[in-house]
């Protein structure tokens, strides 16, 4: 980041994974615009209108001319197919999916040399709880949209995305089993995610495109059966 002040947009970034994101690439002189749908001092919107992110496209261009990375962290709703209604799932492909699409679209005649996007998927994009349909097919949908960009934009900008596993944004430590059943010993934390987001925008990643990187713990890579060291099943 200090060969040149950049200029980097976040999505969602008033808040929890997006707003430490923004805090750190400012720690490193950049530029950042942030939409948020929370009120502060940013650009305030609703990423699920087309207007608001053509109206936030601009305003980022009159004000800085190009993009140099483009975050795409905003949460989309959760709910279950008990609950979920039509407009409520199309709301959340909106944010989560249609979204990002649109603004890489918005940004791609303005994206710089180097230029990179990295779009926030989540582990449930290969795994699931009960109830939480709207997220999940969501958060799938953003990380195959990710190696399609990743064609599409080839030797223009590299674009890849993060699955975060459970992270906690609240600022305090969980111990105990939410700490022990996780490989890694521990629950993460946005800083876990931040630092990966920095480095899939800087040159050191210049050959890493089209990818997903799955930052759990080790949640994930862990199989589970009842009885199986000291797994237990409560029906």
């Amino acid at each position: 980041m200090s060969d040149q002040q950049k200029v980097i947009v976040v999505t969602g970034g008033a808040q929890g994974i997006g707003q430490c994101i923004a805090e750190e690439f400012r720690k490193a002189g950049a530029n950042v615009c942030v939409i948020d749908k929370q009120q502060g001092n940013h650009f305030v919107g609703d990423l699920a209108n087309k207007q608001v992110l053509e109206e936030f496209a601009k305003d980022v261009i009159e004000k800085y001319g190009h993009v140099d990375c483009l975050i795409n962290n905003a949460l989309p709703l959760m709910k279950g197919i008990t609950e979920c209604s039509y407009e409520e799932f199309q709301y959340a492909l909106n944010v989560g999916v249609t979204a990002p699409f649109y603004l890489a679209k918005l940004f791609a005649p303005h994206f710089s040399k180097g230029a990179a996007i990295v779009n926030i998927s989540s582990s449930r994009d290969r795994m699931s709880q009960p109830q939480t349909e709207s997220y999940t097919a969501a958060k799938g949908g953003i990380a195959a949209l990710t190696h399609a960009l990743a064609v599409s934009l080839a030797g223009k900008v590299r674009v890849n995305s993060i699955s975060p596993g459970w992270i906690n944004t609240a600022g305090t430590v969980l111990e105990g089993p939410d700490a022990v059943q996780q490989p890694a010993g521990r629950v993460g934390h946005p800083m876990d995610i931040a630092n990966m987001v920095l480095y899939l925008c800087s040159d050191k990643a210049g050959f890493i495109t089209g990818e997903n990187i799955c930052i759990d713990g080790g949640m994930t890579r862990q199989m589970i059966y009842h009885g199986d060291n000291g797994w237990t099943l409560n029906l």
